[in-house]
């Protein structure tokens, strides 16, 4: 009989987390794992991935009352709402993502009695770039949460290092489990890089620096638009691509107005066809602030690109710096735009990292990232005399 398994996230926008809860729940073996899943609504100007669960036929709950917002009324009665739904289904394993629904979805498990509890971490909800109080207060409550957690996944061991020092856990309470990617689908296009750039206004014989993203103060697009600016200034045949949305987009389309870049930086907002989009790039660029491991990046790497990102987090364990591409301090536009003009300058060192990118890629598989979480389940199962 297969093993009831319930993922648990916050929302199901357009992310990394979500496309790897997805993922899972299609790739499981369905004579071992039956997989359930709850998210709550979907809010905000990221994208939503609702519509492909379904699609995917994977059984969805929507839980109105989990929402990302701190809400005291809305947390108590997500608290309450999971915790039934959980003992009502009776399951074996409740594996959560996200923040929020990582809290909230965890000790609803315990009230309820699950025998095995898992967290991935896609990225620790505290970072420094917080008030001093906001941080310590994510930290306690990862630090008590830990405590009825049976095993945290990282996408990075840097993530790990981070929850240790902050008195997250042991070492043994984690494992790492690399996001995983369709690899196929981003290695073969369905449209020519020609057509791509004419539907975009690029010229063909143009270079293009772009990036996939959401555009929120993580990912400090407007980081990406002032490099953009300083390697315009140097190369006039160079055009900048942005795919994504976010709750910054007025303050980038403004940006790109007072930049007067608006003829060679192209705004695509939320698109389907990344993969196409991702070929007709020549350098793949990444300006967040902090990360857990971005799928954007081996994304890009199986499409050939060279990588220009900053070294935090998982992004240091997608890119190795001189080799797939470049890593920058976050923060510091001119560091990027001097990495970038690097590449654009040196074909054969483009064309070098590139390739590294392409077969590293392999690493980051949907399928390995689904063996590894299916491994560990039989795990804790054969521990508990579950099996």
């Amino acid at each position: 009989m297969a093993v009831k398994v319930l993922h648990i996230i916050t929302r199901l926008i357009v992310g990394g987390a979500q496309e790897n809860t997805m993922l899972t729940a299609v790739l499981l073996d369905p004579s071992r794992c039956a997989v359930d899943v709850v998210s709550g609504p979907q809010t905000g100007s990221e994208g939503s991935l609702i519509e492909e669960f379904r699609t995917r036929d994977i059984p969805l709950t929507i839980e109105p009352a989990l929402v990302r917002e701190i809400n005291p009324l809305k947390d108590l009665l997500a608290l309450f709402r999971l915790t039934r739904f959980i003992r009502r289904g009776r399951y074996t394993i409740v594996h959560t993502h996200s923040s929020k629904a990582g809290i909230l979805g965890r000790w609803a498990a315990y009230l309820a009695g699950t025998p095995i509890i898992v967290h991935t971490v896609h990225g620790w909800g505290h970072h420094d770039r917080q008030s001093p109080l906001v941080r310590r207060s994510y930290i306690l409550l990862e630090r008590v949460t830990q405590r009825i957690t049976d095993k945290l996944i990282v996408v990075s061991p840097r993530n790990i290092e981070k929850g240790l020092a902050d008195g997250i856990g042991t070492p043994e309470k984690y494992i790492t489990i690399r996001s995983g990617i369709e690899l196929d689908r981003f290695r073969r296009p369905s449209r020519s890089r020609e057509d791509v750039r004419a539907e975009l206004g690029i010229p063909v014989d143009s270079a293009v620096v772009g990036t996939v993203t959401r555009l929120s103060p993580q990912k400090a697009p407007l980081d990406f638009l002032d490099a953009a600016a300083h390697v315009a200034a140097q190369q006039p045949n160079v055009h900048f691509v942005i795919v994504g949305d976010g709750p910054l987009r007025a303050d980038v389309e403004a940006q790109v107005v007072t930049l007067k870049l608006t003829e060679r930086i192209h705004l695509t907002g939320l698109r389907r066809d990344v993969p196409d989009l991702l070929h007709s790039f020549d350098i793949f660029a990444l300006s967040s602030l902090w990360e857990g491991l971005p799928r954007v990046l081996p994304q890009a790497m199986a499409a050939g690109l060279p990588i220009v990102a900053t070294a935090v987090d998982g992004n240091a364990e997608a890119v190795t710096d001189g080799v797939n591409g470049l890593l920058t301090p976050p923060g510091d536009p001119q560091a990027m735009a001097a990495a970038l003009l690097r590449l654009l300058d040196n074909p054969s060192l483009h064309r070098k990292m590139g390739e590294a990118g392409r077969t590293r890629a392999d690493e980051f598989g949907a399928r390995k990232m689904v063996s590894d979480i299916a491994a560990l389940y039989e795990k804790l199962l054969a521990e508990r005399m579950l099996q």
